[in-house]
């Protein structure tokens, strides 16, 4: 039995940025976290193909074979931290084959592969856990799982992703282009070299499903989000969102009504009051409503070494201490038990609904703006605020920027179309949905 060992032994495969911070952690830590676990917790053994010169690894027996980790009787508890779904997804296996618990930070593997990894943990006895594969140092998924286990959750919308969030912050703190905040976020190492997960909201959406799969109690459903990217907005929405009373954040929304269930990812107007909407840099923030406790945000690091290793070793002590009690705690992968999973019904994103902003270029002359007032309402969309810049000097064309009321976006789609569709007006219409985040 685990709880008649000395020590709770880990081997860490992975020993990149979260890996490596995870084994610092947990050798600068070993005294606290031991009091805490009730236990010794140890790194007994370290799979990398390559050495971390950042991170020393001292006597800790190091395996270039990863798999080494995971066939060791002597490993408890094996960390998966090399980042994929193919390979990480044969090591998770095999460490859950072989009767070891498994923690990673691995949002896409969950996200893609969570109903199947999930299954086989309960088939073999073993628990996997993720805490830090959404928002890194940020307890959200502790706060959905346990904490709000007592609501019903209506809603959850976050800014989950610190590389979108630093670009935007700086396009409208400093008037800067996509392009040119990119290459800087590439510099700072906030963006990989190929920054497509981040910056078309692919890694958010990764990040939502498991949120809202936690939150509703669904499998992980990642066919079902809708992706936005961030690579079409310009300083100037940016700007002219704050002149109507907003900001801009790339938001992951889930929301659950008798319609069904929406997963969106794509940039949004927040009214600048709201807390999310104050949210800036590479920081993350996930605000969720239930029915019980009303709104509760969740604020903090999102990504980085030492708050993702945070929320890795998080995990870890909640497992020795269930090891050393020699039982494992039975709250399960997602909340709720296997059986009681929802079948969810998706809401087509052609039947969403939200007020929008449309920015659009037109003829300086009378008449112009009824005919978009006209094509707008033909669909039931009105108009809640209007702003039309004056012409520069030899200017004939002028942006108009518009927020509507509620719209469904099919009908937001058909009106938009029409109105590109005038003689008057030229090129694309730019538009961004607009969240209110009522509580």
């Amino acid at each position: 039995m685990i709880n008649e060992l000395r020590a709770v032994n880990i081997g860490i495969c992975g020993l990149g940025t979260v890996g490596g911070g995870t084994f610092s952690l947990l050798q600068n830590h070993e005294e606290l976290l031991a009091a805490r676990a009730g236990t010794s917790v140890k790194v007994k053994h370290v799979g990398a193909r390559r050495d971390n010169p950042e991170c020393p690894t001292g006597d800790t027996p190091v395996s270039r074979d990863i798999f080494d980790v995971a066939r060791d009787p002597d490993v408890h508890v094996l960390v998966e931290m090399i980042g994929g779904t193919t390979v990480a997804r044969e090591l998770v296996e095999a460490a859950l084959r072989a009767g070891k618990h498994v923690v990673t930070a691995n949002k896409a593997l969950i996200a893609e592969a969570g109903n199947e990894l999930f299954a086989l943990a309960a088939q073999h006895g073993v628990a996997l856990r993720y805490e830090a594969a959404v928002a890194g140092g940020i307890p959200i998924i502790k706060a959905l799982r346990e904490g709000l286990a007592g609501n019903e959750i209506h809603w959850l919308a976050g800014i989950i992703n610190g590389t979108g969030n630093f670009i935007l912050t700086e396009m409208r703190d400093k008037g800067r282009a996509f392009d040119e905040v990119l290459k800087e976020a590439q510099a700072l190492g906030y963006a990989e070299a190929d920054p497509t997960f981040d910056v078309e909201g692919i890694d958010a959406a990764h990040k939502l499903v498991i949120l809202a799969s936690l939150a509703f109690g669904i499998p992980m459903s990642v066919d079902a989000v809708f992706a936005e990217g961030i690579t079409k907005l310009t300083p100037e929405d940016l700007g002219y969102a704050e002149e109507l009373g907003y900001r801009v954040k790339h938001l992951g929304v889930a929301k659950q009504s008798s319609e069904g269930i929406e997963l969106r990812v794509h940039p949004t107007l927040i009214p600048e009051s709201r807390l999310l909407a104050n949210v800036n840099g590479v920081k993350n923030a996930v605000l969720v409503e239930g029915d019980a406790v009303g709104p509760t945000l969740y604020y903090g690091a999102g990504a980085g070494a030492q708050p993702t290793a945070s929320a890795v070793v998080a995990d870890i002590v909640d497992l020795a201490r269930e090891l050393a009690a020699g039982q494992l705690c039975p709250v399960p992968s997602l909340g709720v038990a296997p059986e009681a999973l929802k079948s969810p019904s998706f809401v087509s994103m052609s039947d969403v609904v939200t007020p929008w902003y449309l920015r659009l270029e037109a003829e300086d002359r009378p008449g112009v703006m009824s005919e978009v007032t006209s094509l707008l309402g033909e669909q039931g969309i009105s108009i809640e605020a209007l702003i039309q810049k004056a012409p520069g000097t030899g200017q004939t064309r002028v942006p108009v920027i518009v927020i509507t009321n509620a719209a469904r976006q099919g009908d937001l789609e058909t009106a938009v179309a029409a109105i590109e569709a005038l003689p008057t007006i030229t090129g694309t219409i730019a538009r961004i949905r607009v969240e209110s985040l009522d509580g």
